[in-house]
């Protein structure tokens, strides 16, 4: 399991670090405000005030030890870059920084940042997409030419199973997960739908009316196989 740090506390850090520990990641949460860190401290595997500026701070909780840190230090620039420069120097695996403008971002990337992220940015860009392509439930971006994709099958692939879709092999696309309702009888007797996920889906898979596919690829193969309707 990857061990996570969130450095600031601010509404974006906050989210990503309660994100994470929903999903039963350890994640280590830093700020300097007191109060942000006591209730940080009701969901983290590990909450601390201190001031990320100060390298021997860091250098004594550990930080090297962290697979992956997200930095994020609202409207101080100046901070949020001397910590990403002081992470990567520490030697910390993976840093990724929240950026406020073009430059700030060129200046992450300049100083080491493996990634750099625009939130209010990317929210909108997701917010957009969801409204064009309402087919899309969930979309991550793990980097700008691939992504993981949850999408509702269009109708001309039900009935027929995954080998006969040959979404792998035409499309150069993985089929990870398979979400699917199935009909069941309640404890009040009354017909009803529960989730089902087959997260190993294979060949003889058949894909029913309503049933949504988790696919991992390349953006552009990704975009070619939904446009199979």
């Amino acid at each position: 399991m990857k061990h996570f740090a969130v450095i600031g506390l601010g509404k974006f850090g906050f989210s990503v670090a309660k994100t994470l520990s929903e999903k039963g990641c350890e994640v280590l949460v830093i700020d300097s405000d007191e109060e942000k860190v006591r209730e940080a401290s009701n969901f983290a595997s590990q909450a601390i005030q201190l001031d990320a500026t100060d390298e021997d701070a860091l250098k004594k909780i550990g930080i090297e030890d962290i697979d992956v840190a997200i930095v994020s230090v609202g409207e101080n620039l100046e901070a949020s870059i001397l910590i990403t420069l002081l992470l990567k120097e520490i030697g910390v695996e993976e840093v990724i920084a929240k950026a406020l403008t073009s430059h700030h971002a060129k200046v992450l990337q300049k100083i080491g940042a493996d990634r750099v992220i625009f939130p209010e940015r990317e929210m909108g860009i997701r917010v957009a997409e969801s409204l064009v392509t309402p087919d899309i439930i969930e979309q991550i971006r793990l980097s700008p030419s691939y992504e993981i994709l949850e999408f509702t099958v269009p109708s001309n692939f039900t009935g027929k199973t995954l080998k006969e879709l040959a979404i792998r092999t035409k499309y150069k696309v993985n089929v990870i997960a398979i979400r699917k309702k199935v009909p069941y009888v309640n404890d009040e007797g009354e017909s009803d739908f529960k989730e089902e996920i087959n997260m190993a889906p294979d060949g003889e898979d058949e894909i029913s009316v309503g049933d949504v596919l988790v696919v991992v690829g390349e953006v552009k193969n990704i975009d070619a196989l939904r446009k199979e309707k």
